[in-house]
């Protein structure tokens, strides 16, 4: 008998048997009210008809297409469709699987193109579990422990994470931007720095958004010192925070952004997008793989970005957003150190009475979720916040359904 590593837990003991938009049932019949989307995964809900009629459709005609020898129309279409939703100037694509291979695939592209060793990312950036990527992440030891010696070659500058410093969102800035000056003048030489790495709002860290004055920041030191500034949109993409790209929020021009998670509703496919004379800088041979730009996933992309815009999904996360960060403030209670997010990320972060991280409570209240129909996910250093991360289908009425059940939760803590 084989069994699934007893490393990987389960946040919750479900047995699904299958899903349909904001509900998942069980293998018993139980319904479940998803806040989790498969970690942000399925935007369009689960089984869209729209996308499972176009993923079925292209299997019937070719799955796997390898990309470095033939083409292929899904992957063609896709490339050309996100031309319509990508920030201007983003003009150039590249394909992978997952978030990490983005990572990686942006990384290796900004020490080509610029010569430069280093980058620079944010402490309580997630980033991926790969070498590469879980050096660059910061949001929990646990992400890159006992596989020692790491990558050389990260730096880690302060994220202004008001809360956790207790202080306001100006002094947080103004100290995040500090350090990074600092760092730039005692760790890394702007010479020998290819790229910042940033998440607009920080997702395995808390659900932190940054803000304005710092992205902006980031984009001006980026700028005068020939840094390229990396935007990993990776869970914040494709409306998720109430704008098609998280970044868009705060005003800035990126160089590079990485994408995946809501990009194909559940099908495996990720990818980087830069301007074609910044793509042109990345070494022959240096971009490719078996799988990236699989025909069916492509299609499942192209079916979801029309899903998107045809239903008004980005103003829908926009105003749902708005909903579900208002009710989880309202029904803070004292075990509830502080509630925020952006768009349809919002997380409750639990405290003791001395305002320590309890992640006892939130666990608690995770498990109490789910025990009464709502699934939930815990994330942040000490797993002390409880996240809210339903499909951006939610409609008015599961909000109110999942902070009914929310308030009950709290109500037994």
């Amino acid at each position: 008998m084989t069994a699934l590593s007893p490393v990987l837990k389960q946040a919750t003991p479900v047995t699904v048997d299958h899903g349909e938009g904001c509900y998942l049932y069980a293998s018993d019949g139980r319904r479940y009210l998803d806040f989790t989307a498969g970690i942000g995964v399925t935007s369009t809900g689960h089984c869209h008809p729209k996308v499972v009629e176009a993923a079925q459709r292209q299997i019937g005609s070719l799955i796997h297409g390898q990309y470095t020898t033939v083409m292929h129309k899904p992957l063609l279409a896709l490339t050309e469709r996100l031309g319509d939703v990508l920030p201007t100037g983003l003009d150039s694509v590249f394909f992978a699987n997952s978030g990490s291979e983005a990572i990686e695939a942006a990384l290796r592209l900004v020490r080509q193109a610029t010569g430069r060793p280093n980058v620079v990312v944010f402490h309580g950036g997630f980033h991926g579990r790969t070498v590469a990527a879980a050096t660059m992440t910061t949001s929990g030891t646990r992400f890159s422990a006992g596989f020692s010696p790491l990558m050389a070659g990260v730096h880690v500058a302060p994220f202004p994470t008001a809360f956790r410093y207790g202080w306001s969102e100006e002094q947080a800035t103004d100290f995040a931007l500090r350090e990074l000056d600092y760092l730039l003048t005692t760790l890394s030489a702007p010479a020998e720095t290819a790229a910042f790495f940033v998440e607009p709002v920080l997702g395995e860290g808390g659900y932190i958004p940054g803000n304005t004055r710092f992205f902006q920041g980031l984009r001006e030191r980026a700028d005068r010192h020939g840094i390229l500034l990396v935007f990993d949109e990776i869970q914040t993409g494709f409306g998720r925070t109430g704008k098609f790209f998280g970044h868009q929020h705060f005003d800035v021009r990126p160089d590079i952004i990485t994408i995946a998670k809501g990009l194909a509703s559940g099908f495996p496919l990720s990818g980087i997008a830069a301007s074609s004379e910044l793509m042109a800088k990345a070494w022959p041979g240096s971009q490719g793989g078996t799988y990236g730009g699989n025909a069916v996933a492509c299609a499942a992309a192209l079916a979801t970005i029309d899903v998107i815009e045809s239903e008004g999904l980005v103003d829908n996360a926009a105003e749902r957003g708005r909903q579900l960060l208002a009710g989880a403030r309202e029904r803070a209670t004292k075990a509830v150190g502080d509630v925020r997010g952006l768009g349809l990320l919002v997380g409750t972060e639990f405290t003791t009475p001395t305002g320590e991280p309890d992640t006892a409570t939130a666990s608690t209240a995770q498990r109490l979720a789910h025990e009464k129909g709502l699934l939930l996910l815990t994330c942040g250093a000490y797993s002390n916040v409880v996240r809210m991360i339903p499909p951006l289908i939610v409609s008015a009425e599961q909000v109110d359904e999942a902070l009914g059940i929310w308030s009950a939760v709290l109500d037994e803590l």
